[in-house]
């Protein structure tokens, strides 16, 4: 099949590395694959070396922004269009609110302008760009173009069933046009033992002790990713727990703001700060860690959970969105949105036991191995195309 895979930016971050993997896959099993992206802006890294030495075709449209931007937008639009008009692909698959209206958009107009466009366009919901912590009648403005873009669209590829759920809730689409497709991690990485030397090494260059209980969150330091409610729960732990640090891995805007309300709660000595970190660096976080702790309050399905569970250590996370759908009873601690004091309690129960920790990781393991697999996402998502053509 020849199949083109449009996403806004290559940022860090899930949908991102998702759609590398199933560019890669889908390469690596003789489709003709183009990736559409536009330029990485911002602070939250970039993932373009990994499209280096692919089997698939990168091209940047740098007009394609995250913001809204008439001027932009239109020739983002016109670009796209005239690259799919060059390429004529079997399939037409957008990741991303910006690039899943234009590109489907673009696709669709195609075809009553070229009679032998023939593309079938999917759109993959990685998150929901309505939510309810957003003003009301922006939420109307997103659902409304959603709306008018699902009639322009031939399948939707969910990382959750809980998106699926949710957009059908709103009217988006029909449910015969839903697939869920956990988004896939490169596992080998995460499921090979780091050694103790490594694990010592950065331990050490982030001034933590061998001996410590490390809390670590990796995400955006932006807003609705909870960092604010970890740094609550730390008021509550700090004393009963003398060695525990808190390692936040990541960057952004609310970088200073956070150190501010760490410093005001005396808690400067508890907290570490990592910045932004690679893509391949994450298994050395996470398994020179002890629990992960993820507190975002809206996300499709968080990474990151799965990352934690194969590196075999405990996820504790807000119920939000898919998150049920990897951390149970078995895995770790499902705990409601915002209620720091069950925050503070569930790590408090995994700090206090080792032997939990360890039961927890290895059921984790388990259970997210095959669900996550490159193999087993790449192949729900050819049994799409193939059923569309």
């Amino acid at each position: 099949m020849k199949i083109v895979q449009i996403i806004t930016r290559l940022i860090l971050g899930g949908a991102q590395e998702n759609t590398l993997i199933t560019c890669k896959g889908l390469a690596d099993r003789g489709h003709d694959v183009t990736l559409i992206t536009g330029p990485a802006l911002g602070p939250e890294g970039e993932l373009f070396e990994q499209t280096i030495d692919q089997k698939y075709e990168t091209t940047v449209i740098n007009s394609l922004r995250r913001q809204i931007n008439p001027v932009y937008d239109i020739l983002a639009y016109r670009e796209i269009k005239k690259l799919l008009t060059e390429i004529q692909p079997d399939i037409v698959h957008t990741h991303s609110a910006k690039a899943g209206i234009l590109g489907r958009f673009a696709a669709y107009s195609l075809k009553s302008q070229i009679s032998n466009f023939k593309s079938r366009i999917v759109h993959s919901v990685h998150g929901l760009s309505f939510h309810e912590y957003q003003n009301p009648l922006l939420n109307k403005f997103y659902i409304a173009l959603e709306k008018a873009a699902a009639k322009k669209t031939d399948a939707f590829i969910c990382v959750a069933d809980a998106m699926t759920e949710k957009s059908l809730a709103v009217g988006i689409g029909r449910p015969d046009q839903y697939t869920t497709a956990y988004s896939a991690i490169e596992e080998e990485q995460f499921l090979n033992p780091i050694t103790d030397q490594a694990r010592n090494d950065f331990r050490k260059k982030y001034d933590i002790s061998q001996n410590a209980t490390v809390l670590v969150t990796i995400a955006r330091l932006f807003h609705l990713k909870g960092h604010q409610y970890i740094i609550e729960s730390a008021k509550a732990l700090a004393g009963r727990f003398e060695n525990v640090i808190w390692l936040f891995v990541g960057d952004g805007i609310l970088k200073e703001w956070l150190q501010d309300q760490i410093e005001a709660h005396g808690l400067t000595d508890k907290f570490r700060f990592t910045g932004l970190l690679p893509v391949e660096k994450m298994p050395l976080v996470i398994q020179s860690s002890d629990i992960l702790v993820h507190c975002s309050l809206r996300e499709g399905l968080a990474r990151v959970l799965p990352q934690a569970m194969l590196c075999g250590k405990p996820a504790i996370s807000f119920d939000i969105d898919g998150a049920n759908e990897v951390v149970n009873p078995d895995t770790g601690r499902l705990i409601e949105p915002k209620n720091v004091g069950q925050l503070a309690q569930v790590c408090a129960e995994l700090i206090a036991s080792e032997n939990l920790r360890t039961k927890l990781g290895r059921a984790g393991r388990e259970f997210v191995k095959e669900k996550f697999s490159p193999k087993t996402m790449v192949d729900k998502i050819e049994e799409v195309y193939k059923r569309l053509l």
